[in-house]
């Protein structure tokens, strides 16, 4: 297994490269530390490949866009400090707590990072174009989202996610609470 994504990871590069871009080309300064860091890890790179059920050409075609994406949103490589309070004034971003498999309750631009979607109170004509629209998308893709449109589903979507950090508004118990205002629990190290 090793070998197969060590192969598939080597190939991506190539046809990263082959695509006019680098998967070493790229330093950022992290807000968490002072040291750069250089290129894409393996982990990255490995998502994209996830996402295109490993089919090396596309994964790479996905890489280069979304470096572009990258490149234009956040144009020093980094998301300045002096540029966090201005996003959390908007109260647009929310945190509940971990869903019952544990996974956070936010959905991330990036490729293999979602666990799962539920999109719930869709019109009819949502419904009947995802229908058209689910035939184009990857096997992997299709599997995290979920349109509930019944009661069982809803009810599948409340015990999957789980009653106690689901949004009243979507029939759990809890508040919508911003992320500024999440006040996080010690780890168990001492640390948040």
């Amino acid at each position: 297994m090793d070998q197969q994504r060590d192969f598939a990871l080597t190939q991506m590069r190539k046809s990263v490269e082959k695509l006019g871009s680098s998967a070493e080309d790229f330093n950022f300064l992290p807000l968490c530390g002072t040291e750069n860091i250089k290129g894409y890890g393996d982990h990255t790179l490995i998502r994209f490949l996830i996402a295109r059920s490993m089919e090396v050409e596309k994964a790479a075609k996905m890489f280069v866009q979304w470096q572009k994406w990258r490149s234009a949103m956040v144009p020093n490589g980094f998301i300045s400090e002096s540029e966090i309070p201005d996003e959390l004034e908007a109260r647009k971003i929310f945190l509940q707590g971990l869903s019952g498999d544990k996974f956070p309750l936010m959905i991330s631009y990036y490729p293999e990072r979602l666990a799962k979607c539920y999109i719930l109170h869709m019109p009819w004509f949502f419904v009947s174009v995802w229908k058209l629209v689910s035939r184009f998308l990857e096997k992997a893709t299709l599997e995290k989202v979920v349109i509930v449109t019944n009661e069982d589903e809803t009810r599948e979507f409340v015990r999957e996610v789980g009653e106690e950090v689901l949004p009243e508004v979507y029939g759990g118990k809890a508040k919508l609470v911003a992320i500024q205002d999440v006040e996080l629990e010690p780890m168990q190290n001492g640390s948040n």
